[in-house]
């Protein structure tokens, strides 16, 4: 494949009023549970995205009618939780770990044989942390060699389990989630212990489609045996992808900018205490709720940052955040200082690693840990960065340029289309300079 590179100049300031694409966690449960639903689902605002999308393409594959995405609005015909079909091909699923991880729960507990495989990058990363837990639970899964993917999943009945997350991991938790549909009611509940709290729209969901989710402090617990019935779903605008606009306007004098109706999930908005922590002028506008998701207007305005020791009980809640903050970090006065964030090394790539390189490149000091990293704030140059296919560390560069000293060059951007079709548009009409070419 070409690589896509990213051309960003410096200067320039961040303005306007619009909304980034809708929530991917969102999305691709709203095709999960609607397919395995009672009945015809409406979703609006889904992310038309490539990891997204191919949640949705893998339900039609085991025949589930899903019209076209028309202007993020679509209708899925569920065939209820013992409706789906064995898939002729095995499923593809891209760059898209959370599609993987959350079809292994689902397609433990089906009555046929199914392999989920992925990209170089997909392909690579660890499964072992979803599949050990689906073991305990009956299921019959073989990895390859180093626990990674292709994934294959025979049929096997599944009885409920007691599990302590070793990580605050929502894709964790949501596939036992959903395996837990399977189980036999007259065996008892799944309970699952969260360390700390992580994503709940997997049980905030399944409660909209009227499936009882039991939470008490850090314990969710669930049977088998109930019903999903089709609902209408309204996702909103993605944190995580506000999240890059969000530090590009706290960080670029005179930039003013409101972000609209985006996801405000409590267990999604560490990256908002997180830079007003820092010192960053962010205000919540027309505070609402949607679909059982508290969303909100996002109003961010330019002010000096600072660095600070990041909160660990915040960590969880900015997962997906983090190399957006950590440009933030770069442009604060002082040391930022990131402990307890192992989870960041096994995502689209190891984020702790990729950004530090990166940013040692464009000149900023930083040590890495083990888990986390420490930043010393100050000034950013030009130079060139590679983003190893990670569409979040590519559009945190992006950002970076508005304070850079020079331009810089952002390679293997392709998977920015994973999560946030469009954004070379969107920030080119707020105001970044940047241009894209294959070479």
């Amino acid at each position: 494949m070409s690589d896509l590179v990213f051309t960003v100049q410096p200067g320039g300031c961040l303005s306007g009023d619009f909304r980034v694409p809708g929530d991917k966690s969102i999305s691709h449960r709203s095709m999960i549970l609607g397919s395995i639903a009672q009945g015809t689902t409406t979703v609006e605002g889904f992310l038309e995205g490539e990891d997204s999308l191919a949640t949705l393409m893998a339900f039609r594959a085991m025949g589930v009618e899903i019209d076209d995405v028309v202007n993020g609005k679509t209708t899925v015909k569920g065939v209820g939780l013992h409706g789906l079909r064995e898939p002729s091909a095995p499923l593809y699923l891209g760059n898209s770990g959370t599609s993987m991880r959350l079809l292994c729960g689902l397609l433990a507990a089906q009555n046929f044989p199914s392999v989920l495989t992925g990209d170089e990058s997909l392909s690579g990363r660890p499964m072992k942390r979803v599949t050990s837990p689906l073991t305990e639970m009956g299921a019959n899964i073989v990895l390859q060699d180093g626990g990674v993917a292709p994934i294959e999943i025979s049929a096997g009945k599944l009885h409920p389990i007691i599990y302590e997350l070793p990580v605050a991991s929502a894709q964790i938790k949501s596939c036992l989630l959903l395996a837990s549909l399977y189980t036999d009611p007259k065996d008892g509940n799944s309970e699952i212990m969260e360390p700390a709290p992580c994503r709940d729209h997997t049980e905030r969901m399944l409660r909209g489609f009227g499936y009882e989710v039991g939470t008490e402090g850090a314990r969710i617990s669930i049977s088998g045996g109930g019903t999903l019935n089709a609902c209408h779903i309204d996702v909103p605008a993605d944190i995580s992808s506000a999240a890059f606009f969000m530090v590009g306007a706290s960080i670029c004098e005179g930039s003013d900018i409101l972000l609209r109706h985006v996801g405000i999930n409590p267990t999604r908005t560490g990256v908002i205490t997180i830079l007003q922590a820092m010192g960053a002028d962010i205000t919540l506008e027309n505070v609402r709720e949607v679909g059982g998701e508290p969303v909100a207007d996002i109003r961010v305005k330019y002010a000096p940052l600072k660095g600070i020791n990041i909160p660990v009980d915040q960590v969880p809640l900015a997962i997906d955040e983090f190399p957006a903050l950590f440009i933030a970090a770069a442009c604060a006065q002082g040391t930022t200082v990131l402990s307890e964030a192992q989870e960041l090394r096994v995502k689209e790539s190891d984020r702790i690693q990729v950004m530090a390189d990166g940013l040692a490149e464009l000149g900023v000091k930083n040590s890495v840990r083990e888990d986390g990293i420490v930043i010393e704030g100050g000034e950013i140059g030009g130079g060139e960065v590679n983003s190893h296919g990670d569409h979040r560390i590519a559009m945190a560069f992006s950002m970076a340029a508005l304070k850079a000293s020079s331009p810089i060059r952002i390679h293997d951007c392709h998977n920015v289309a994973t999560s946030f079709p469009g954004f070379s548009d969107l920030a080119r009409n707020a105001g970044i300079n940047l241009q894209s070419a294959e070479e």
